[in-house]
C-alpha cells in the first residue's frame, strides 16, 4: 500500500494570525487565502496536519483544556469554509516554563521533529514527499530534521530581513502561493529537489 503525502502547517502566522500566546478562542482569526490554500492541498491529496508549540501551557498562559477548546474553534472555522484538516499536534513544553509538569527540555518542541515522525508513524506518511509549511526558522528546521520539503511563509512582517531561514526550499508569501506551487504541476517530483 503507497503511503500518503502531507502538508504539515505551523498554526499562528501561517493558518492564522499570529497573536502572541493566543489563549482564547475568540482571537483567532484565519489569515487572507489560507483556507483557499488548504482546500487546494486537500483537493489535491494531501493530508493535511497542524504542528504547532504551544509553549504558553508551560508558561501559564493557559492550559491544555484551553487549547483544546481553541483548536476546536480553529476546526469549526475551517469547517465553515468547507475544509477539514487531518490532525493537529502540539508541545506543551518549555524548558523556562513555570508549570513544573512541562518545563522539560522535550523530543517534541519544533526544531526537533518528533511531532512530524509521530504524525508520519500514525497516519502512513512518506515524509519525503511531504511539505512543512511554516513562518519561521523552527519550523524549516523541524521539517529538514524530519525529512520533509520546507516551505516558508514570507510576510509582510517578516520580509524586511532579506534572509531565509536555515532549511528553507522554497519561499511563498502565503498558504494559497504555497498550494498552487505543489498543486498545480509547477513542482514536478519532491524528492528530485
Amino acid at each position: 500500500m503507497n503511503k500518503k503525502k502531507a502538508v504539515f502547517l505551523d498554526r499562528d502566522g501561517t493558518i492564522v494570525v499570529h497573536e502572541p500566546y493566543l489563549s482564547f478562542p475568540e482571537q483567532l482569526k484565519l489569515l487572507p487565502n489560507a483556507a483557499e490554500g488548504i482546500r487546494l492541498f486537500k483537493e489535491s491529496g494531501y493530508l493535511v496536519i497542524v504542528i504547532t508549540n504551544q509553549s504558553g501551557i508551560a508558561r501559564g498562559f493557559f492550559d491544555e483544556e484551553r487549547l483544546t477548546l481553541i483548536h476546536k474553534k480553529l476546526m469549526s472555522m475551517l469547517k465553515d469554509e468547507g475544509i477539514e484538516i487531518d490532525d493537529i499536534y502540539y508541545c506543551p513544553h518549555h524548558t523556562e516554563g513555570i508549570i513544573e509538569t512541562y518545563k522539560v527540555d522535550c523530543d517534541c518542541r519544533k526544531p526537533k521533529p518528533k511531532m512530524l515522525l509521530n504524525a508520519a508513524k500514525q497516519h502512513d506518511i512518506d515524509l519525503s514527499q511531504s511539505l512543512m509549511i511554516g513562518d519561521s526558522e523552527v519550523d524549516m528546521l523541524a521539517g529538514k530534521n524530519a525529512g520533509c520539503t520546507c516551505v516558508f511563509i514570507k510576510d509582510v512582517c517578516n520580509k524586511d530581513s532579506g534572509i531565509s531561514p536555515i532549511g528553507t526550499d522554497y519561499i511563498v508569501k502565503d498558504l494559497l502561493e504555497a498550494s498552487r506551487l505543489f498543486t498545480q504541476g509547477k513542482i514536478k517530483n519532491l524528492s528530485d529537489r
